[in-house]
């Protein structure tokens, strides 16, 4: 019996820092800013450009925007 708890709390607390350690401390980047940055360093590596992206289309309000 003690032997079952004593996995059980392993496997629990492993699969805790497992989910822990998932993430991305800073924000995240659109689609389109990371094509953005990625036009840029290959501009500064000289290398040949990939194509220009187009820029986002404005969000439309949604009805339940104001509960999130």
């Amino acid at each position: 019996m003690t032997g079952s708890r004593i996995l059980v709390t392993l496997t629990l607390l492993a699969a805790m820092a497992a989910v822990t350690a998932c993430g991305r401390k800073s924000g995240l980047d659109t689609p389109y800013e990371a094509a953005e940055q990625a036009r840029k360093d290959a501009e500064k590596a000289k290398q040949p450009l990939p194509p220009e992206p187009e820029k986002p289309v404005k969000d439309r309000k949604f009805i339940l925007d104001p509960l999130l």
